[in-house]
C-alpha cells in the first residue's frame, strides 16, 4: 500500500512532467496552400496537416505532414506565405527562441529548414508583412517604416545569412496598425488616417513608391481588420479580401474593375485569427483552432456563399486548455450557429495568431487527487 510521502513524491514527478512537457496553443498556428491548393496546417495541437484540397474537406482526416526540424510554433504573431513560383511556405514568428529566422517548408519535399536572417533594425515583435509574387521579396511594415527581405529561390535554407533592409518611411504615423495585402506587385493599405472608406492607400513595389491619392474601390469600412491575397492558378494576384476584427462581413476587392464583393463574415469573431485564400476559397483558423472556410468564385456575386467547418481537420482541434488562459484583450466569439459562447485570450497586431500557455491548472488537480487518494489509504 503507498504511503502518503510515495503519493507526494508521485505527484511532484507529475507535476515536474507537466511543467517541462511543451504545451502547444492553437493561437501559434497557421494555415497555407501549396501550388496544388492542398490546404495546410502548421502548429495544430503541435502537429502539421496537410488536408488535401476543397473537394475533400467535408470528410474523412486529413494527413499527418509533421517533420523534424520544424519550428516549435511557440510565437505570439505566427505567419504563414506561399512562394508561389518554388512551392514553399515561409514561416515568420514561429520561434520565440529565434524570432529573426525564417523557417522555409518545401512543399514538394515535405521538409524544413531554417534560414538565418539578421533582423537589423526591424521590431520582430512588431510588424506586419507581404510576400510579393514576383519578386519572391517580403515587405515589412514596422514603426512606419517599410523593409525588406529578399527571399531569392529559395525552397530550403542557404548558407549565407539573409538581412531585412530598411527602404524608406512609409509615411504613415507611427500609431497606424497596418492592415495590408498584396495585388498586381502593389501593396494596398486599408484603415489609413485621412483616407476614406471603400479606398486603399497604394505602395507600388517595383518602384518604391507610395500613390499620393488614394484608389477608391466601392464599398467597405474604415476599421482595423484582417487581409491577404487571393491566389490565381498563374500569375499575379488580382484580387484580396478584408474581413473587420467585428467580423461582419468579408470584403473581396479587386483591383482590375475596382470594385468590391460583400460575403458573409467569418464563423468566429477572433481578432487573433490567422487567413489564408486559394483560388477557390478563404479559409480561418480561429485561436481555439477551428478551421473553417468560404468557397469562393471570382466569377459570382458570392452572396450566396456560406462558411462550413473543413471536418477533416475537426479532430485534431487542440482540447481547451491548450487554448485559453492568456491575459490580453484579444476575444473570439462563435457565431457559425447562432452560439453566443465566448472565449478570451491575447492579440498581436498582423495577420497572425496570440500564443498562448496554459497547464499548471492540471497539473495542480493531479497533485490534489493524488495527495487526497493516498490520505485515504
Amino acid at each position: 500500500m503507498p504511503s502518503f510521502l510515495t503519493a507526494v513524491s508521485l505527484s511532484l514527478s507529475l507535476l515536474s512532467f507537466l511543467g517541462s512537457a511543451p504545451l502547444v496553443s492553437a493561437g501559434s498556428s497557421c494555415v497555407a496552400f501549396d501550388i496544388n491548393w492542398n490546404l495546410l496546417v502548421f502548429g495544430l495541437g503541435g502537429a502539421d496537416y496537410n488536408a488535401g484540397t476543397k473537394d475533400t474537406w467535408s470528410s474523412g482526416s486529413a494527413s499527418e505532414i509533421t517533420a523534424d526540424n520544424r519550428p516549435p510554433f511557440d510565437g505570439d504573431n505566427v505567419t504563414c506565405y506561399l512562394s508561389q513560383f518554388y512551392n514553399a511556405i515561409y514561416v515568420l514568428g514561429a520561434d520565440k527562441s529565434d524570432a529573426s529566422s525564417v523557417y522555409i517548408y518545401d512543399a514538394s519535399a515535405k521538409s524544413w529548414s531554417k534560414q538565418a536572417v539578421d533582423a537589423g533594425s526591424l521590431d520582430t515583435s512588431n510588424f506586419d508583412a507581404i510576400l510579393d509574387h514576383d519578386t519572391n521579396v517580403f515587405y515589412a511594415v514596422s514603426n512606419a517604416e517599410f523593409f525588406s527581405l529578399d527571399m531569392s529561390s529559395l525552397n530550403a535554407a542557404s548558407s549565407d545569412k539573409l538581412a531585412w533592409n530598411d527602404v524608406q518611411s512609409t509615411g504613415f504615423d507611427s500609431s497606424y496598425k497596418p492592415v495590408m495585402a498584396l495585388a498586381q506587385n502593389h501593396i494596398h493599405f486599408l484603415d489609413v488616417p485621412d483616407v476614406d472608406e471603400g479606398s486603399a492607400k497604394i505602395f507600388v513595389i517595383h518602384f518604391s513608391f507610395m500613390q499620393p491619392d488614394a484608389q477608391s474601390y466601392g464599398s467597405f469600412p474604415k476599421a482595423h481588420g484582417q487581409a491577404g491575397s487571393i491566389f490565381l492558378d498563374a500569375g499575379v494576384q488580382e484580387e484580396f479580401f478584408f474581413i473587420p476584427d467585428d467580423g461582419s462581413a468579408t470584403y473581396v476587392i479587386n483591383v482590375e474593375s475596382n470594385s468590391t464583393k460583400t460575403m458573409a463574415g467569418p464563423p468566429t469573431v477572433d481578432t487573433s485569427a490567422f487567413y489564408f485564400a486559394s483560388p477557390d476559397s478563404i479559409v480561418q483558423i480561429s485561436s481555439a483552432g477551428d478551421v473553417a472556410y468560404l468557397p469562393y468564385d471570382n466569377s459570382s456575386d458570392g452572396s450566396s456563399a456560406s462558411w462550413a467547418t473543413v471536418q477533416s481537420l475537426a479532430s485534431f482541434k487542440p482540447s481547451s486548455s491548450a487554448s485559453s488562459g492568456a491575459s490580453g484583450t484579444g476575444s473570439a466569439t462563435e457565431t457559425a450557429t447562432g452560439g453566443a459562447a465566448s472565449a478570451s485570450g491575447s492579440s498581436t497586431d498582423g495577420n497572425g495568431a496570440s500564443g498562448r500557455m496554459a497547464g499548471a491548472g492540471s497539473a495542480a488537480a493531479a497533485l490534489v487527487v493524488l495527495a487526497l487518494s493516498a490520505l485515504m489509504l
